[in-house]
């Protein structure tokens, strides 16, 4: 049988069609496999009968609901590829994406009905999108769209005949990139296959599990666990969007036994009255990804029983990268772990040769889990992917154990509240406004988000700027999350004899280098 990861879930509702797949709590919708996968199979039949085919980008803008399983599970039955459109992104962004990635069909849900008017009033001559689809409008749909309900509703039910498997693409999901544009990390049914297989048997997930998505599905932290979770025919819950307090209680009424999250959701849980009264004797685990787990948040969830492992992923590797698992949380306290079961990692010098442990090198890694490349970037791709191992541009070192601690970044990456952050795009934007001589962002330590942007701007003499200006700059052309939370004027910045921002120095006199806090 070759490996096609709709196919996987038509196989998983033959064999358990009455056990629970899916919990959509903010809809109330429970559905088993076997209707899980009918629902899919109306999806992707009702986006065929659309014209969509093999190869065909559809785009996906929605909060975490059954039908974004349902559509992208639908789409790799009919052999189309999903792109996972980041719902916090600005409308340039979003339009930048939807042409790169060529999607001639966004599915996007009522909640973006604002974002999308501005995506179609701003690329109405270079936008590909030819099929607009809502979901959730019902007497509201856009009169240019088609109601996501009523098209389903029409479709056949019978199982669509695969038309790609193993290394066809499947999935497009973009990241930042340092030079200010994003880049889509390509997957494949194969890729996809290896990372929940890897996430399975290292996690030693069980058959009664219930596993929560406590990311947005257009995440790897959420969108691979939930077809992790069809692979071990585990029921996968969900809400649209985090509330602290309903996580604590769909853990109780829904009886948890693990998730993913990212620190700042735990550090926010922890903060809700509802961790007091919360029932956690089903919960295992939630495997805590985005940024090392601080001493003092692991603390406070052992005095809660609320039990973390530490998870290093990335895009590129589909997630998985290393866990630290069990007693190892504490003992290794920022670490990242060790490598996935079919995952390897190596810490390399600058012409990817092994260091000495306790020597800061590049994280590298090699799996059937990492991605295939990064769309229409055949450079990028080459240089990402040399010498068959993925180059995360993460800095680490290696303990005489084979336990990974993340200690830089060559990218210079800001992680808040789980979301990557690159500066050189903020920076793009800053620099033109009128009065910025020099600008760089570099991430400042936060105790909710992990991490904040700080603009740090050299402003020309003859100019009237001030930080209410420069974020008036920014509102609208970057999602709210990456606008700098502060604005700091300074005489100059520290550079190299060729002109180049030092921000390793930069962060030393701010008093948060990060090599001290990684």
């Amino acid at each position: 049988m070759k490996n096609n990861i709709g196919r996987l879930l038509a196989k998983r509702a033959f064999l358990h069609p009455d056990k629970e797949a899916f919990v959509d709590v903010s809809q109330n919708k429970r559905l088993t496999y076997s209707q899980y996968n009918t629902e899919t199979n109306r999806a992707g039949n009702a986006l065929q009968g659309l014209g969509v085919g093999k190869g065909d980008r559809v785009a996906i803008l929605l909060l975490n609901t059954v039908e974004y399983m349902e559509l992208f599970f639908g789409i790799g039955k009919i052999g189309a590829i999903a792109v996972t459109l980041n719902i916090r992104l600005a409308g340039d962004e979003l339009g930048y994406i939807i042409r790169d990635s060529g999607a001639q069909t966004l599915v996007y849900g009522k909640e973006f009905q604002k974002v999308v008017a501005e995506i179609r009033a701003k690329g109405e001559n270079d936008l590909p999108v030819i099929r607009w689809i809502q979901v959730g409008g019902g007497v509201e749909t856009d009169e240019f769209a088609l109601n996501f309900d009523d098209f389903k509703a029409k479709a056949s039910e019978t199982e669509p005949e695969p038309v790609t498997f193993e290394d066809d693409p499947l999935f497009i999901m973009y990241t930042s990139g340092t030079t200010g544009l994003p880049k889509g990390a390509v997957h494949t049914h194969n890729s996809v296959l290896w990372a929940v297989i890897s996430m399975d048997i290292t996690w030693e997930m069980r058959q009664a599990d219930r596993f929560l998505l406590a990311l947005p599905l257009f995440h790897v932290g959420a969108l691979i666990p939930a077809v992790m979770s069809m692979y071990c025919g585990i029921t996968a819950v969900t809400v649209r969007s985090f509330d602290p307090s309903l996580y604590w209680k769909v853990l109780d009424s829904e009886r948890i036994t693990n998730s993913l999250m990212v620190p700042t959701i735990v550090t926010m849980m922890l903060q809700a009255p509802e961790k007091d009264t919360c029932d956690l004797s089903s919960f295992r685990w939630a495997a805590i990804a985005g940024a090392p787990v601080p001493i003092s948040l692991l603390e406070a969830c052992v005095s809660h029983n609320f039990n973390v492992e530490q998870l290093f992923g990335i895009t590129e590797a589909c997630g998985p990268g290393c866990q630290l698992v069990g007693g190892e949380v504490a003992r290794k306290v920022g670490s990242a772990g060790k490598p996935f079961l079919f995952i390897d990692v190596r810490i390399v010098d600058s012409d990817d040769r092994d260091v000495p442990p306790g020597t800061p090198g590049e994280l590298i890694i090699q799996g059937k889990n990492v991605m295939l490349e990064y769309w229409n970037q055949p450079e990028e791709t080459a240089r990402t992917l040399r010498g068959g191992w993925l180059h995360t541009g993460d800095i680490a070192v290696m303990d005489e154990d084979g336990f990974c601690y993340i200690v830089d970044r060559l990218k210079d990456m800001i992680i808040s509240g789980g979301e990557n952050i690159y500066p050189a795009e903020i920076e793009k934007v800053i620099a033109g406004l009128n009065g910025v001589s020099q600008v760089a962002v570099v991430g400042e330590p936060d105790p909710v988000w992990g991490e904040t942007p700080l603009a740090v701007i050299v402003a020309r003499s003859d100019c009237n700027l001030d930080e209410k200006r420069v974020l008036e700059h920014c509102s609208g052309k970057m999602a709210r999350y990456k606008i700098p939370k502060k604005v700091m004027f300074v005489d100059s910045l520290p550079l190299t004899p060729t002109g180049k921002i030092q921000k390793r120095i930069l962060r030393q006199r701010l008093g948060f280098d990060m090599e001290s806090t990684a």
